[in-house]
């Protein structure tokens, strides 16, 4: 198949297909005689699996260490499992960070809220203090 047919089954578009291919994740596909790329099966389904690890949130780094476990013929079971849990701690850390900001900002806002309306010539920002 031609790029634009893997780009329409995948859901990848043809430049990042070509971006894939530069950085080594896709290898290189065959050619006809004109040159336009010619993909097999193969390259769908891991242009898929690429797909699927970036969108649950691994890099583009980890998703080559996944493929080279594979590409070695050896079970990425456990890197995966890893590097799945780093990133679920990760997620948990900026969750916790950023519902401290909301707090603070509620705060902010609350404060903001109270303070009489003012005029540009009186205040230089609109923002009450912070401390």
């Amino acid at each position: 198949m031609r790029i634009g047919v893997l780009a329409e089954r995948t859901g990848v578009d043809a430049q990042t297909i070509r971006y894939y291919e530069r950085i080594g994740l896709l290898p290189e596909p065959g050619r006809t005689g004109s040159g336009y790329r010619v993909y097999g099966e193969g390259d769908e389904k891991r242009l898929r699996f690429i797909r699927s690890g970036r969108s649950m949130g691994l890099t583009l780094g980890e998703v080559r260490e996944v493929l080279a476990f594979r590409e070695r013929e050896e079970p990425p079971c456990a890197y995966v499992t890893e590097t799945l849990a780093s990133r679920a701690r990760e997620i948990e850390s900026r969750i916790a960070e950023l519902t401290r900001f909301k707090r603070e900002l509620d705060v902010l806002l609350e404060r903001s809220r109270q303070q009489p309306a003012c005029e540009l010539r009186t205040v230089e920002y609109c923002l009450p203090d912070r401390l």
